[in-house]
């Protein structure tokens, strides 16, 4: 984003990543009291979705999966209920109890030599299955049928928070501006200059540098990629991005770049066209309306949705 003294940003550390927030304002004091308000409401999402305090709602419904449901908020009832219905229309390559994978198995790094056996890796995947999420909104609760699955909001969270901050300084009044929640990011507006925001499309090959830029207004966008972490093993690498089919990591796209109406829905499916594959992915990108795809595979070769040029 080009610098300007109208354009008001700020970086901080939010959900375990990096958040950046920027406002267009002649008013710096104004800006400043509008990225408070956002803040607060990526704070208050952080604090509804996480695993990490125990009476969150969340471990709620984790720690009496298969006992009995848990009436949750309405807020993440609705979140729940949409989750499924991605995990529908990817046929599971998105799917909320992926949290059930034993993340010892699953966070790969460079420092790993081989790939689980198939039989731990079946032993992983069994608990993973979005159609044992059962939801009754009568009751407004969440269960899991199974004991020991687990949900989480790894795949849909950050962007969730980008949107919701960025419809909380849209009411209170910012006409222009940028949520980006770690490259999960929501836009709106213009830029000072009145441009569209220019928003970098990361080289899988060089870090911190781009391949690509697009110019964007009321667009959301968000990459899932295997080029910050990942194993290679045996001369192929392997992303730290797990198939929930099979348990073992995937191979063959290094970046997916997906541009949507609102980050969630951007956040949702940028990691399923990593676990569907370049030419399924394209073929289900290309049935959704506004939404758009951008892949680069193992080989460095790009691939676009029938929606999206890029010279």
């Amino acid at each position: 984003m080009q610098k300007n003294k109208n354009l008001h940003s700020r970086v901080l550390r939010l959900m375990g990543n990096r958040f950046e927030l920027s406002v267009v304002s002649e008013d710096a004091i104004w800006a400043e009291a509008r990225i408070d308000e956002g803040v607060a409401e990526i704070k208050r999402i952080e604090a509804l979705l996480t695993t990490f305090h125990e009476e969150s709602q969340t471990n709620l419904i984790n720690r009496f999966a298969g006992i009995h449901p848990v009436k949750v908020d309405i807020e993440i009832f609705d979140l729940i209920e949409r989750s499924l219905r991605i995990s529908e229309l990817t046929q599971g390559a998105f799917d909320l109890s992926y949290g059930s994978i034993d993340k010892r198995l699953w966070n790969f790094d460079t420092n790993m030599t081989s790939l689980p056996s198939r039989e731990t890796a079946r032993e992983i995947v069994h608990l993973i299955n979005y159609r044992n999420i059962i939801t009754s909104r009568k009751e407004q609760t969440v269960f899991l049928k199974e004991k020991g699955m687990r949900i989480g909001f790894g795949g849909i969270g950050k962007g969730y928070a980008a949107e919701k901050a960025k419809s909380v300084m849209r009411q209170n009044g910012v006409g222009h501006g940028v949520v980006n929640a770690a490259g999960d990011l929501t836009t709106w507006g213009k830029q000072p200059n009145g441009q569209a925001w220019t928003v970098g499309i990361a080289n899988p090959n060089v870090l911190n540098s781009v391949f690509s830029s697009l110019q964007i207004s009321d667009v959301a966008i968000a990459t899932s990629g295997n080029y910050e972490k990942f194993a290679i093993i045996d001369g192929k690498r392997y992303s730290h991005t797990i198939d929930p089919k099979t348990g073992f990591p995937v191979s063959g796209i290094k970046s997916a770049t997906v541009l949507a109406p609102n980050a969630e829905l951007a956040d949702a499916l940028a990691t399923p066209i990593t676990v569907m594959g370049t030419s399924v992915g394209l073929h289900f990108i290309n049935q959704l309306k506004n939404v758009g795809c951008i892949i680069i595979d193992d080989q460095d070769r790009l691939f676009t949705s029938s929606n999206i040029n890029i010279c």
